[in-house]
């Protein structure tokens, strides 16, 4: 699952809790931007790693955290918070590492 923000009804509400919830939390994620706007959920890669052609990423999140998967998803408030950041940080971040604390 990925979200393309440059398409104009992208990034919807339905689409951050599709993202969320497809992911596993059984191992660290990190949810990335491309340069070319296109949002996924890295497992594995995450940190500063891997980050070439990435316009920002967020925070990794540590695997048994509760931010991905179905329950992730369900929360109305991460979603929100989580739809925010890439609405805020889309196409012109003022860094490359966004924190949505």
């Amino acid at each position: 699952m990925q979200i393309d923000l440059s398409s104009p009804d992208g990034l919807t509400l339905e689409a951050v809790r599709q993202l969320l919830a497809g992911a596993s939390d059984d191992e660290h994620t990190q949810l990335r931007v491309t340069k070319a706007g296109i949002a996924y959920i890295s497992s594995g890669v995450v940190g500063g790693t891997d980050i070439d052609g990435l316009l920002f990423r967020l925070e990794t999140w540590a695997k048994g955290s509760g931010y991905v998967g179905r329950v992730a998803a369900s929360d109305e408030v991460w979603v929100m918070q989580i739809f925010n950041a890439l609405k805020e940080n889309w196409p012109n971040p003022p860094y490359d590492y966004i924190d949505v604390y």
